[in-house]
């Protein structure tokens, strides 16, 4: 049967290069090579450069004061990642890297010879190993290049096309720390026999509340000319058929399961299930197997009551019930989001849980969460808003236009859908965060949302479209007539899914007792971070003054309502304790 072997559990070395040094002669091992300005020390995989720097004492801890400053010497160099891989591993006839997340690009070597390159954080890779594979004592090596120089919160989305997180150079609730890694997964398939690609899955219920399950997808190699699906569940089997491969290929489809549907948190059970496909030989040995968690629900949504006509419906309906949509944006946990252990991912989604939270906004300018994250929705019925990786930048918020970053753009929708779509949490698809033009028309400022007219939306509308036909596609979040909630367009029909407002209004419940937006995907306010955090990683700044003058409170967010205090108090603050309510955190609500 074919195998996975997780190379996280090898013994990897991370060493810095000054840009190409690496190039242009042999390693006689590894840790050895004179030329590395930074010598090998050990790393986690997955894993940043950064936090094996940090863990080997080279680079401070940039949470601390303004250390981040001092970690930025090393997006200048060429990081290569190294580890002996086991002769009894790659002793087969396949054997194939599998790489989920590398951020950003580089060169693939194995033995010091390059192999292929890569490029693209949002994308997964595979790369035939075996053409380059000697008897025994084989290395990989995995050479990042230098980073793009500058993806954050302030600029031109229009010209950002470089796919990589940007939120990493940058933004509103966080300092620089621009991450360097393999930031997921990473494994080795090897096998002597044919395997399975990854299978299309589309899931759903009908119109009497039973289960429907459609899959299909190919075998590669010989030597296999069946294919056996089997649903299962708590209660046991469910369904189990084997088929001749062409009819897998065709797409098999199971229509009138008994199943129990899923329910979001708080309304009902997640009952989930396990979905196996094999590739059973003729010895009765099976040659290869995936599985997948599914489960079962109806997702519908029906128009807000005394909405316009034409407006976007925005009550959401699951399982025939009507669901109360809140919660907050999701954004990565930590700036180097490749050193995130499941521990992590399990207790803030159980606390969102527990809150009582139904949805979470994945938000675009991050990445497509890992299959943690979605695993664990699906488990504590969360459903999840998953937005492709484009965000808003201030001056220019227009996704770019041009063919080459269409096509682009496209393959990364393509791959997010191949797979997440299985997840019975995921509830759709939405090109991005704040993508807008002013009022005007002009491509620059805000206030107009993204409509499917714009080329690379209309792309990512017809992919999801054609991959996954049962899940919403929205252009933005924002959308509709207008961007933000504005107190002097209410009553107009102009709100309908929009953003704002991010401070407290002075006449709050006037505000919102005249509001009349469908839907809003973000709003939010001035908030603190517990005081012991921040006094933990001030480092040696001082507490006080409470304004822009003071190091502390301008290294990331310039905008941090100091001025609000003043206003209402006439002072600065005397203390971090007298102004912990006003320091700013981005905790939105959906």
């Amino acid at each position: 049967m074919n195998t996975v072997h997780d190379l996280e559990t090898l013994k990897w070395q991370v060493a810095g290069y000054t840009p190409y040094t690496w190039r242009g002669g042999k390693v006689v091992e590894i840790g050895a090579d004179h030329r590395a300005e930074v010598p090998p020390v050990p790393a986690s995989v997955p894993g940043s450069v950064q936090n094996a720097l940090l863990k080997a004492g080279l680079v401070s801890d940039w949470n601390v004061a303004l250390n981040a400053r001092a970690c930025e010497w090393v997006e200048n160099r060429h990081w290569m990642y190294s580890a002996a891989l086991p002769d009894e591993w790659v002793r087969r006839e396949q054997v194939r890297l599998v790489c989920e997340g590398l951020d950003y690009s580089g060169w693939i070597m194995v033995n010091q010879e390059e192999i292929a390159t890569f490029k693209g954080t949002f994308v997964p890779y595979a790369f035939d190993l075996k053409p380059h594979l000697r008897d025994g004592d084989n290395t990989l090596q995995i050479v990042f290049d230098c980073p793009p120089r500058w993806l954050g919160q302030i600029g031109y989305t229009s010209r950002m096309t470089d796919w990589k997180a940007r939120f990493n150079y940058t933004w509103d609730w966080t300092s620089r720390l621009v991450q360097t890694g393999i930031w997921d997964a990473i494994r080795l398939e090897v096998g002597d026999g044919p395997a399975l690609s990854p299978p299309a899955i589309d899931v759903g219920v009908d119109r009497t509340q039973r289960g429907r399950l459609d899959v299909k997808g190919k075998a590669n190699g010989c030597g296999a000319d069946k294919v056996r699906v089997t649903l299962s569940g708590a209660g046991g089997e469910v369904r189990s058929e084997t088929v001749p491969l062409d009819d897998y290929e065709r797409g098999l489809q199971w229509r009138e399961l008994d199943v129990n549907l899923w329910w979001p948190n708080g309304y009902g059970e997640q009952p989930l299930y396990k979905l196996t496909v094999e590739l059973p030989g003729l010895d009765g040995q099976v040659h290869d197997r995936i599985e997948r968690t599914v489960g079962f629900k109806h997702l519908a949504w029906e128009p807000c009551k005394g909405a316009p006509a034409d407006a976007d419906p925005w009550i959401c309906v699951v399982n025939g019930e009507k669901i109360f949509l809140c919660g907050v944006n999701w954004t990565p946990i930590r700036p180097n989001f490749a050193d995130v252990p499941e521990a992590e991912y399990v207790k803030r989604l159980e606390l969102y849980a527990e809150l009582g939270f139904t949805m979470l906004r994945v938000w675009g300018g991050a990445v497509l969460e890992k299959e943690t994250f979605y695993r664990e929705c699906d488990r504590l019925g969360l459903l999840v808003w998953q937005e492709f990786p484009l965000s808003s930048s201030g001056p220019d918020n227009w996704p770019p236009e041009d063919e080459r970053a269409i096509e682009e753009m496209a393959a990364i929708a393509r791959s997010y859908i191949q797979r997440r779509r299985h997840h019975v949490s995921l509830a759709l698809w939405c090109g991005g965060n704040e993508l807008q033009q002013d009022l005007a028309r002009t491509k620059t400022g805000g206030g107009l949302p993204v409509t499917c007219e714009h080329p690379m939306i209309r792309r990512l509308a017809d992919t999801v479209e054609e991959m996954d036909p049962g899940r919403r596609f929205l252009p933005s979040s924002p959308s509709g007539p207008r961007a933000h909630g504005q107190r002097e367009d209410f009553g107009k029909n102009l709100h309908w899914d929009v953003h704002g407002p991010w401070r407290m209004c002075y006449d709050w419940d006037g505000y919102w007792d005249e509001d009349d937006a469908l839907f809003r995907s973000e709003t939010g306010m001035a908030g603190a971070s517990p005081v012991d955090i921040i006094r933990e990683t001030k480092g040696d700044l001082p507490e006080v003054p409470g304004n822009m003058s003071n190091p502390l409170w301008r290294r990331s967010s310039w905008w941090v309502e100091w001025s609000r205090f003043q206003a209402e108090q006439g002072r600065d603050p005397e203390s971090l304790d007298s102004h912990s309510a006003h320091l700013r955190t981005d905790f939105f609500a959906t």
